[in-house]
């Protein structure tokens, strides 16, 4: 029992440390999105997937000599593949929608490790349930999810903060070849002891096997929490960061109710949990109604992570009352992987291209909803079985229904005043037309989830004129300011956005966007107009910014605007040292790096401050106020350059301060950032 445990152990926690940290990894190639996380959950729940349906057939089919031979060549062969390092080859080209490529790398790097561990799990209960113990295996899924849980809470608090990617990677790979000779050792010790583990026949179970229709129960059941999971994931993801901690949270709790489920019966009570569904599902209902720009995101998380626990346990205790014998154990979990990849199907494949909003995430809690329903009346043992009139139904119903007309509201809301609304890889992104009382004073909105990226008079005579964070007084608009009259000037801007920054233009001077995502492009042109009112040139450049950069001769730039940190995903890999250095290659001598940190949860400030110190750069932190109309937003710009008296020159002498010193924060490189320690 002990070699069994041990080995189901190691394997799950390996297996939830790879998740977080291969997609930590990739995450700079592109772009920092929060899309990137969600694209490999599909990928590792597609992958689990393949490794139950391989136990399922195999141990069924195969003789057991034949099946083991087959298995350790496998494992033998995963070796080969260490360490996990992904290839600079698998870099992205400009454009396009990256879901396909980022599953291509993570299949070439990681793919056979992955399914090889995916499949220990099921393989040695399989094989424990059919050792002639006369003990249920069920209890070794619990003790599984308890090595994933462990895997997940530690990486964000203890793998990430100390230990660069590289380290990690180099780690991660050792402790996966003790994994492969304690799996390897488990299977010989099975077949020394005469247990015949893969031939063996099952002990005589008077159970029928289980109906489709529990079958596809089954899967519903556990298709629900995975897609809950990734859309709760999302919504956190899309207005906060793209990091390791806000992914772990949904994923940790998913997994804490398989644990609590299936190790004893007594953890999930129907009334209790079926009681308290109804208003954590609401609860969620009326923060996507709200809306999160007001709500601190401690509530956020709390009051998410809540909710969605509730729902977890009713989900995953329904699923551990339906369990079946161990004689059709593999089919049993074959179910649940089939559905947890169908719901990161839907919301990573098919919801950004099907819907133009986060309809999976309103559509994921009616569906829970509309589940508590069908089991109370499905259950045999339930006092309400084919009972459709009994008041508790006929109010679950109701609920349901109101939760279904606030979700539409919620969505129609989010649409109707709205000119566009489009989304793609990246996320959704909104055109808001404000009318004022005249032509004069109607202007329109660029919105990416809750974050502004610039505004744009609708009057001819006012179209270039600078809002929000860009306007004359804010720390890019005084660095651009301080160009000489009748010099041609040239400016290069990471995020498009509106276009906002085109308004300093004047004729002569060259404005360089890079922006990775498409739409943003395709509306800042058609629907905003500051790149066809003003008087520079500009070049729009495709892909991600740094490693545009990186391929280009150097830019010479008067100034170098980053404004890739205000909300969204946070990339954290235009914030390292490394990319400072590339971002001076750029710059003239006299060249001013505006960096724009803008942001409601994270500090970036002290980031800041100790790559300027490593690098020996003058900095300056400019903060500006909004304007009493509220055409100029409040803003943070930290304003960095080779020399001290660039940033004594005007318009900036004396616009803002040095940037505190915070000794926690350690330098960001290429090789390490973290953050866990820069949340608000």
């Amino acid at each position: 029992m002990l070699l069994y445990a041990a080995t189901i152990f190691l394997s799950a926690f390996l297996l939830f440390q790879l998740q977080p940290m291969i997609a930590r990894m990739i995450l700079p190639w592109f772009g920092g999105s929060a899309a990137v996380w969600t694209t490999c959950m599909l990928f590792f729940q597609t992958v689990l997937l393949l490794g139950y349906l391989y136990v399922h057939w195999f141990v069924k089919r195969w003789p057991a000599r034949r099946h083991a031979l087959m298995h350790s060549a496998l494992l033998a062969v995963s070796l080969a593949l260490l360490p996990i390092t992904p290839s600079p080859f698998w870099k992205p080209e400009a454009g396009g929608n990256p879901s396909l490529q980022i599953l291509a790398l993570l299949a070439a790097c990681v793919g056979l490790p992955y399914f090889l561990l995916s499949t220990t799990s099921p393989l040695l209960q399989s094989w424990y349930s059919r050792s002639g113990q006369g003990v249920l295996p069920y209890r070794l899924f619990a003790l599984s999810n308890f090595g994933s849980l462990l895997a997940l809470i530690t990486y964000p608090v203890v793998v990430e903060p100390y230990l660069s990617t590289r380290l990690q990677g180099l780690v991660w790979s050792g402790a996966y070849a003790v994994f492969v000779i304690l799996c390897l050792w488990t299977a010989r010790v099975s077949t020394l002891r005469g247990q015949r583990v893969l031939l063996a026949e099952t002990p005589e179970s008077k159970e029928p096997p289980p109906s489709r229709k529990t079958q596809l129960l089954w899967i519903a059941l556990a298709a629900c929490p995975s897609a809950l999971m990734l859309s709760i994931t999302n919504h956190l993801t899309q207005d906060v960061a793209a990091m390791p901690f806000l992914w772990v949270v949904p994923l940790t709790i998913y997994l804490l109710s398989f644990i609590l489920c299936f190790d004893a019966d007594g953890w999930y009570q129907r009334p209790i949990y079926l009681g308290l569904l109804w208003p954590a599902l609401f609860s969620m209902a009326y923060l996507l109604h709200k809306g999160t720009e007001d709500i601190r995101m401690k509530i956020l998380l709390l009051v998410f992570s809540a909710a969605f626990f509730i729902c977890c346990m009713f989900c995953h205790g329904e699923l551990v009352k339906r369990k079946p014998h161990p004689q059709y154990l593999t089919s049993f979990y074959l179910m649940l992987s089939v559905g947890g990849a169908a719901g990161g199907l839907l919301v990573g494949l098919i919801a950004p291209y099907l819907f133009v909003s986060y309809f999976e995430f309103p559509l994921s809690l009616f569906g829970c909803g509309a589940l508590a329903i069908v089991v109370v009346v499905t259950d045999p043992a339930s006092r309400f079985f084919r009972d459709y009139s009994a008041w508790t139904v006929i109010l679950m119903t109701a609920a349901l229904a109101g939760l279904a007309t606030l979700c539409v509201r919620t969505q129609y809301r989010n649409l109707k005043d709205y000119k566009v609304v489009r989304r793609n890889f990246y996320g959704t992104l909104r055109v808001r037309e404000t009318k004022g009382a005249t032509e004069w004073d109607s202007y329109r909105t660029l919105l990416h989830g809750a974050i502004n990226h610039g505004e744009n008079w609708i009057h001819p005579e006012r179209q270039r004129e600078l809002l929000t964070y860009y306007c004359p007084d804010s720390g890019v608009g005084r660095a651009i300011r301080t160009r000489r009259p009748q010099t041609p000037q040239k400016i290069g801007v990471f995020g498009l956005g509106a276009g906002s920054i085109a308004g300093y233009g004047r004729p002569g001077d060259v404005i360089k966007f890079y922006e990775i995502n498409p739409l943003v492009v395709e509306l800042a042109r058609q629907e905003f107009f500051y790149l066809r009112a003003t008087r520079a040139k500009v070049e729009i450049v495709l892909g991600d910014a740094r490693l545009s950069l990186e391929k280009e001769r150097p830019n010479h730039f008067d100034v170098l605007a980053v404004d890739c940190f205000s909300g969204d995903s946070i990339p954290v890999h235009l914030l390292t040292r490394e990319a400072v250095e590339l971002y001076l290659r750029h710059l003239k001598p006299e060249g001013i790096l505006a960096l724009h940190v803008s942001n409601r949860f994270l500090e970036l400030e002290p980031v800041v401050e100790k790559i300027a110190s490593r690098l020996k750069l003058a900095h300056l932190q400019v903060e500006s106020a909004e304007d009493d109309q509220g055409n100029c937003f409040e803003s943070t710009w930290i304003l960095l350059a080779r020399d001290q008296a660039l940033l004594e020159q005007d318009p900036i002498r004396g616009s803002g301060s040095p940037i505190a010193w915070k000794p926690s924060v350690r330098l960001w490189t290429d090789d390490y950032s973290s953050l866990f320690g820069v949340l608000k």
